[in-house]
């Protein structure tokens, strides 16, 4: 005899003839239960499942709730980013260097998607790989560089790191021809053309990314305020151009970017650099600022020690000719002259930097998208933030280069030249004359001498 079932409902043929029977409404979650618990129920049919079908759907976002739900996104990621970006600077440079490293690799992957087509890419092997490959063979020749020219006091007495410090530009150069003739080797009849402008694209992307992003992490081993200003006045550059542009802005300045104008343009060059002089007078305090990185492991609270630059110590400025008429004021003014190198970045800044943004937006009407990816929710993809940045940070390197860094023979440069330069005999005579002298003025113990002028043992 079968088991009956329960909860199961039959319509009363008795009841009211003039009313008709209404169906037990179920939501939808009992549907479902139902569904997996009677085999036998309507939801076999289809009947509940048009129902379901039929269920409103939830009104659509106005325009007005969609860039509210927009600009808190982009606020929170905002903060999440600066927060992020001053923990690394007060943390130490590994970590910007860190930072910048990530911030590259993000913006290559997103440059080279752009162009990419999926469709070819697939029936073509080891395309994405040499684009990864080229990635990593640049970026070992440029940070190689970077470590060799500011630790060669480390690596050129390392028995193990001397051979690839003195031939690093070979062993990265035979890397590169290693990938050119995968390249070659992986041409197919009918994709020339697709695999070419690949080759060429990727080869663009690493000058303009990761060439530049080489040239920021050499400001960040000169000192930290040659990294901070040039962001910071690009930021705020960036922030009062829009102010100064939605308040007073009347004539487009370019017809790529429609919605530049000449008053914002000149209106954020002002005060980029009024507070491109607040910020340095504040960073200048600080010797962990402004000091050359001399330790890898130094934080915001062990700080740094050096000779500090000369553009750091005030200096008497004379205006030889005073136009006549004027009231009387002084001719002598006493400031440091990283004043008037700020000021000089601020207009690079103000109007230089921006063609950087310019640049990527023409590229990106090009391929016609809104942005180069999604990587930061709410701004679009990393590129989008950093196109400004890249030729920022390679005005300064050039510009700190030419006017400000001081050439003078460090330990590494010295080293360089005696191993390098000289044999080893020369080098234990260089050895022996730096002793004698370093006992005369009581450095060294005059014990070192008998050690110096022993017989070397073969």
């Amino acid at each position: 005899m079968a088991k009956p079932r329960k909860d199961v409902k039959f319509q009363h043929r008795g009841s009211n003839p003039s009313t008709k029977a209404r169906r037990p409404s179920m939501s939808v979650s009992e549907h479902s239960e139902t569904a997996h618990s009677e085999p036998s129920s309507p939801t076999r049919n289809g009947h509940a499942a048009a129902k379901i079908d039929e269920a409103p759907e939830p009104p659509a976002q106005t325009e007005y709730e969609k860039k509210m739900q927009n600009f808190y996104t982009r606020t929170v990621w905002t903060f999440a980013m600066l927060g992020g970006f001053f923990w690394a600077l007060f943390a130490g440079h590994i970590y910007i260097i860190i930072l910048i490293t990530a911030l590259q690799i993000i913006s290559f992957k997103e440059v080279i998607a752009i162009h990419s087509v999926p469709s070819k890419a697939r029936n073509l092997r080891f395309t994405k790989s040499l684009n990864w490959y080229f990635l990593g063979t640049t970026m070992y020749f440029l940070y190689g560089e970077s470590v060799i020219y500011y630790f060669k006091h480390i690596l050129l007495v390392d028995r193990i790191l001397l051979p690839l410090a003195t031939h690093h530009r070979f062993i990265s150069f035979m890397l590169y021809i290693i990938g050119f003739i995968f390249f070659v080797s992986s041409l197919q009849k009918g994709h020339y053309k697709f695999q070419f402008s690949q080759f060429a694209w990727t080869h663009m992307a690493l000058f303009l990314i990761v060439g530049q992003a080489h040239f920021i992490i050499n400001n960040v081993f000169e000192g930290f305020i040659w990294f901070f200003m040039p962001v910071a006045l690009v930021v705020t550059n960036d922030i009062f151009a829009y102010l100064c542009g939605i308040t007073f802005g009347r004539t487009p300045l370019i017809k790529i970017s429609p919605k530049k104008t000449w008053e914002g343009f000149l209106g954020a060059w002002f005060f980029t650099v009024l507070l491109g002089i607040l910020m340095t007078h504040l960073m200048a305090r600080s010797k962990y600022f402004i000091c050359p990185v001399n330790d890898l492991g130094a934080n915001l609270f062990t700080g740094l020690e050096c000779t500090v630059n000369p553009v750091f110590t005030p200096k008497t400025y004379v205006v030889p000719f005073i136009p006549p008429g004027l009231p009387a004021i002084s001719n002598t003014y006493v400031f440091k002259p990283l004043y008037l190198h700020i000021l000089v970045l601020a207009t690079f800044a103000s109007l230089i930097a921006p063609f950087g943004g310019f640049f990527a937006s023409g590229l990106k009407r090009t391929f016609k998208i809104k942005d180069f990816g999604d990587s930061i929710p709410g701004h679009g993809g990393v590129t989008d933030r950093m196109d400004c940045q890249f030729i920022m940070g390679t005005i300064t390197f050039f510009y700190y280069s030419s006017f400000i860094a001081v050439n003078h023979a460090s330990v590494g440069s010295v080293l360089e030249a005696a191993i390098t330069g000289l044999t080893p005999e020369e080098q234990v005579e260089v050895v022996r004359i730096l002793g004698r002298s370093l006992v005369e003025k009581d450095m060294l113990p005059t014990q070192i001498l008998q050690y110096l002028t022993a017989p070397a043992k073969r």
